[in-house]
C-alpha cells in the first residue's frame, strides 16, 4: 500500500488523521520534534489501529533530517503537512519563532519533495485567512476574499498557501491540496487520543471540559452584545475525526483523479454556526453536568460570526462533517475524564 509522511503526526490532528489513514490500509511514518506534543500519543493510535506508524524525532526545518526520512521511506507518495507553531497569542509575543518555524517547515519540506519527485502535498490551512467576513460572504464559501491576518500565526498561513502557489506555478509536477479548517472540537471515540494540552487553552472547548472537570471554578463568555441571536460569538465546531477523514479524502483525490486542478482549496466545517450559549447548552445536555459561566468583556481580535459553506468538499471530495454535537461534544467530555482519571 501507498505510504503517507505525516509532519506533525502526534499532534491532535495529526494523530487523528494518522489513525484513519492507517485504518484506509495507508503506510504511515510520522515526523515531529514533539515540541507540542508526547511520544506516547504512538501507543494511543496503535490501540485504535492496531499498529504503530513509524516515527522520526526530527524538526521539519533541518534539510539534511527530513532528507534522511525520505530516504529511509522511498515508498512516500505524499506529505499531509501539520506541523507548525498554532497558538495565536504566542505568535504574537514571539512572531519570530512563529515565521521561522512555519514557514521555515514548508519550505524545506517542499524543497526535499522536490529532490525525492513526491508530487503530492495537503495543506493544513486555517479559516483565519477569511478574517471577519462580510454579510455578503456568510456562509464563507472558497471564494470569499482572503483578508489582513490578525496575528502572526494567521498570516503565516497566508504566506504558506502563496509559497504552495508560488511553486506550484514553477513546478507543474507538484500537487496541492489547501485544506481550510473552520474550529477542530472532541476526541477519539474511544479516548485512546484526544487534545493534549500546554497550559492555558486557546480554544473554547477545553475551557468547558476543564471547568466540568472542576479544574477552573467557571467558564468565561467573552461578550453577550454581539449582534447575534443571543449576543454571543458564533463558530463552525467540526469534530476532529471528520476532519481526519477529511484528509484521507484529500490523498485519495490526489493519487487517483487526474482531472483535477494543480491546486485546489476546500474549506472544512459542517455549514452550521453555534454560539458560545450554544455549545454549554448543548454540552450540558451531552453529559449532564452543570457548568458553571460568568460574561465578561468582550476579548480583543475576536471574530464575531464565522462559520463554513463546505459545499464544495461535500461535492468534490465527497465528504461530510455529519457527526451530531452532542456525540462530539460526549467525545471530549470522555476524553477530559480520562485525562483527570474521574
Amino acid at each position: 500500500m501507498s505510504r503517507i509522511l505525516v509532519t506533525g503526526g502526534t499532534g491532535y490532528i495529526g494523530s487523528h488523521t494518522t489513525v484513519e489513514l492507517m485504518q484506509k490500509g495507508f503506510d504511515v511514518t510520522i515526523v515531529d520534534n514533539l515540541s507540542n506534543s508526547s511520544i506516547d500519543v504512538l501507543d494511543g493510535i496503535a490501540a485504535i489501529a492496531g499498529r504503530k506508524p513509524d516515527f522520526a524525532n526530527i524538526d521539519c526545518c533541518n534539510f539534511m533530517d527530513l532528507d534522511g526520512v525520505f530516504r529511509q521511506y522511498p515508498d512516500i507518495v505524499g506529505v499531509i503537512h501539520f506541523a507548525a507553531s498554532k497558538a495565536v497569542n504566542e505568535s504574537v509575543e514571539k512572531p519570530l519563532l512563529y515565521y521561522r518555524n512555519n514557514l521555515g517547515s514548508l519550505v524545506t519540506l517542499l524543497e526535499v519533495m522536490k529532490l525525492h519527485r513526491v508530487p503530492n502535498i495537503v495543506f493544513s490551512s486555517s479559516c483565519t485567512v477569511y478574517g471577519q467576513p462580510d454579510e455578503a460572504h456568510l456562509p464563507v464559501d472558497e471564494t470569499a476574499p482572503i483578508q489582513t491576518a490578525l496575528s502572526p500565526y494567521g498570516n503565516t498561513k497566508q504566506i504558506n498557501e502563496e509559497i504552495i502557489r508560488d511553486e506550484a506555478h514553477a513546478d507543474k509536477s507538484l500537487n496541492a491540496t489547501i485544506l481550510r479548517y473552520f474550529n477542530p472540537i472532541g476526541a477519539h471515540p474511544s479516548a485512546c487520543i484526544g487534545e493534549l494540552l500546554n497550559g492555558v487553552p486557546q480554544n473554547l472547548l477545553p475551557f468547558v471540559t476543564q471547568t466540568a472537570a472542576g479544574l477552573r471554578p467557571e467558564l468565561k463568555v467573552f461578550g453577550n452584545d454581539y449582534n447575534t441571536p443571543d449576543g454571543s460569538c458564533i463558530r463552525d465546531y467540526i469534530y476532529v475525526v471528520d476532519l481526519a477523514k477529511a484528509h484521507v479524502k484529500a490523498i485519495d483525490r490526489m493519487l487517483n483523479v487526474e482531472d483535477r486542478d494543480q491546486v485546489e482549496v476546500f474549506n472544512l466545517g459542517t455549514g452550521n454556526g453555534i454560539s458560545v450559549f450554544t455549545l454549554i447548552n448543548e454540552f450540558e445536555a451531552a453529559t449532564g453536568v452543570k457548568l458553571p459561566y460568568t460574561v465578561v468583556g468582550r476579548r480583543e481580535g475576536d471574530i464575531e460570526q464565522v462559520w463554513a459553506n463546505p459545499k464544495k468538499a461535500n461535492e468534490v471530495l465527497g465528504w461530510k462533517a455529519d457527526t451530531p454535537l452532542r456525540d462530539v461534544l460526549a467525545s471530549a467530555w470522555k476524553w477530559e475524564k480520562k485525562l483527570r482519571k474521574l
